[in-house]
Parts: structure tokens; C-alpha cells; sequence
């Protein structure tokens, strides 16, 4: 991993004669480190291991650690993981209240999504307000279009879903849409891919870097559904100098924090459209004077947009109250014969 990308935000974390390197790869406790000279294999320390209560305090693709060669330079022991410029998150499956990281110090983050039955704006309301919680950029990477049979509609979907959000449709086999796609990378910045199995992430991969590297498999025709051809993260450098990550696909997208402000980013349409309500607390549901509400009723947004403001409002809710009180008494809060209203 070249200097020249280890910026002043890292290199002022370091102390006298510490060396650092940053993760490429992650499985199972067992790391690959590059830095200036090489790329090696590694893992923690056991006073890291020690001290570290959390998961999320262990090591992740793209963080940048301090480590200390072994084995006449061969490996490395990981020391302590220096902090984080970005981090992209989600709830753990099944545990909501435990946070998994995804990749750390990203600063772009292509959602994918295919250009087929399999497109969702809803899911992609999610990952949008997951990469404005994690302190990066998104870009929407539209793949399969030759695959599209109603392109316009769905490009609609998408910019209505988000607002402000590049969108890119694109065929990864055949080039088209790449070039411009390509705007978004810049030497010495890190992009990671995230989206569900199957929507081309690894092929769009293969594309940008030039050469095979990942593996890549047919979907299912009957539901346009995928195999996680991609089993862990891994960081790739690309030949303009930036570099990208590609995850397994996720079945599932907790959202993880409670940065309810995101919202504000996300649903920047309803947060305009709110501007113009008669009561500064609409909830927008009946009140008198309601912009939002307006807007539904002429058609100019989808109430299905509204719901899915409120449900991502609520699950932030729920997660500063676990946060703050714990799951069971966040669960009596919420569900209790006292239950607050959300």
C-alpha cells in the first residue's frame, strides 16, 4: 500500500518507530497486511485480542493498523487499529443490537443494483442512508441494462428514491456506461461495492480492474437471485491509482447507529417538502395543511416513499433507545402497557 495514500489523518495517529500497514483481506482471524514493502499474512496480538470487548474494535478491510513483523519479516502481529476515517456498518444478522463492520475508510460506496426484477428503490433507501451514516459518499451503479425492458421507468424509480445520488446504468460485460462510471474514482480514494447477490457486483469488478479477479456465476432465472460468488472482502487496487473493495452479497440491511440527521440526506424531498407544512411537528399522516400529504394526493411522490421514511425513523428510534437503556427495557418501552408513542 503506497505512502503517498497513507494521509495526514493516519500518519499523525502513529508514535516514534511504529510501522503501518493497511488490511486487504479478512477471514477468519487472519489478515493480509500491505504496506510500503510487501503484502503479508498476520493477526492480532494477544494484548490486542485482550483488550478488545467489541467485534467492531477488531480489524477490517481497509483499516490501517500498526504492526509489528514476525518470523523474520514474513508475518505481522497486529497491534491496535488506528482510528477510523469512515466506517460502514450494519446491525449483525439476528443481533441488533451488535454491530458488524463492513469496511472501514471508504470513501465512495457504489450501491449495485441489476436492472431486473430484482431492483427494489425501498432497499436502496437503505444502503443510501447506511453510507451517509458511515461518512461516505454513494453512488448508485446500475448493471444489466441491456437486460432492461422498461429503462426509463426504472432510472425514474431510482432518482426518485434518491435524490441527489449519481446514478450510473451500465453493462460490465460489454463496457457500456463504464467510461463515465469511472468519473467517480480518483487516485489514492477507496470505493467499496455493496449489494445483494447476483446483481453483478463481481462481474462490474472484473470490468473496472482490467482483469479477472473475481469469480462470477449466473443467477437464477425464475427470481433473478445469486450465489455469494464474493466470500469475503478483499481490497483491489485499480490501474488509475484508487482503490475498491467488493463484499459478499447481504441478505439483510439492519441499520446500525442512530444518526437520525441522516434522514435528512436520504429523504432530502421530504425534508424540503416539510418546509411547507402548516405545523412545524407534522407527522404527516392527517393533519390539516400537510405539504407531504399534498404531494401524495397529486402524485408528485409515491406514499410507499413516506412509509419507508417513517419505518428507517422508527428502527433509529428503537436503536438509540436500545443504546441508551438496553433491549429489554427498550422492548417494555415500545410494546409495554405504558408504551411511548414513536
Amino acid at each position: 500500500m503506497k505512502r503517498k495514500d497513507f494521509t495526514t489523518y493516519f500518519k499523525e495517529q502513529l508514535q516514534d518507530g511504529e510501522k503501518a500497514g493497511r488490511v486487504t483481506t479478512s477471514t477468519h482471524g487472519i489478515y493480509t497486511v500491505a504496506d510500503d514493502e510487501t503484502e503479508r499474512f498476520g493477526e492480532v496480538s494477544g494484548r490486542f485480542h485482550y483488550h478488545t470487548v467489541e467485534d467492531s474494535g477488531f480489524p477490517a478491510v481497509g483499516d490501517w493498523v500498526v504492526i509489528d513483523p514476525y518470523d523474520e519479516g514474513r508475518r505481522v502481529k497486529i497491534q491496535r487499529v488506528l482510528n477510523r476515517n469512515t466506517v460502514f456498518s450494519r446491525s449483525a444478522p439476528g443481533q441488533s443490537n451488535k454491530e458488524q463492520v463492513i469496511a472501514a475508510n471508504v470513501d465512495v460506496v457504489f450501491i449495485v443494483t441489476a436492472l431486473t426484477q430484482e431492483m427494489n428503490p425501498r432497499r436502496l433507501e437503505r444502503y443510501i442512508e447506511q453510507v451517509y451514516e458511515s461518512g461516505a459518499r454513494p453512488v448508485i451503479v446500475c448493471t444489466k441494462k441491456d437486460l432492461s425492458t422498461s429503462l426509463h421507468n426504472q432510472l425514474f424509480q431510482i432518482e426518485q428514491a434518491a435524490p441527489g445520488v449519481p446514478v450510473y446504468p451500465v453493462n460490465s460485460l460489454h463496457g457500456e456506461g463504464l467510461e463515465l462510471l469511472k468519473h467517480e474514482l480518483t487516485p489514492g480514494q477507496t470505493v467499496s461495492l455493496v449489494g445483494s447477490s447476483g446483481v453483478g457486483k463481481s462481474t462490474l469488478m472484473n470490468a473496472l480492474l482490467e482483469k479477472e479477479v473475481q469469480e462470477t456465476q449466473a443467477v437464477r432465472e425464475e427470481d433473478d437471485r445469486g450465489r455469494h460468488t464474493t466470500t469475503h472482502r478483499e481490497l483491489f487496487s485499480l490501474p488509475d491509482g484508487s482503490y475498491m473493495m467488493d463484499t459478499p452479497g447481504m441478505r439483510e440491511l439492519q441499520l446500525w447507529g442512530n444518526g437520525e440527521g441522516n434522514l435528512d440526506y436520504t429523504f432530502s424531498d421530504i425534508g424540503a417538502l416539510s418546509a411547507g407544512c402548516r405545523f412545524r411537528d407534522c407527522r404527516h399522516e392527517e393533519e390539516p395543511g400537510c405539504a407531504v400529504q399534498a404531494a401524495i394526493q397529486s402524485g408528485e411522490m409515491e406514499v410507499s416513499r413516506l412509509k419507508s421514511y417513517n419505518k428507517l425513523k422508527r428502527e433509529r428510534r428503537r436503536l438509540e433507545l436500545k443504546d441508551k437503556y438496553g433491549t429489554h427495557r427498550t422492548n417494555r418501552m415500545l410494546h409495554g402497557p405504558n408504551a411511548v408513542k414513536e
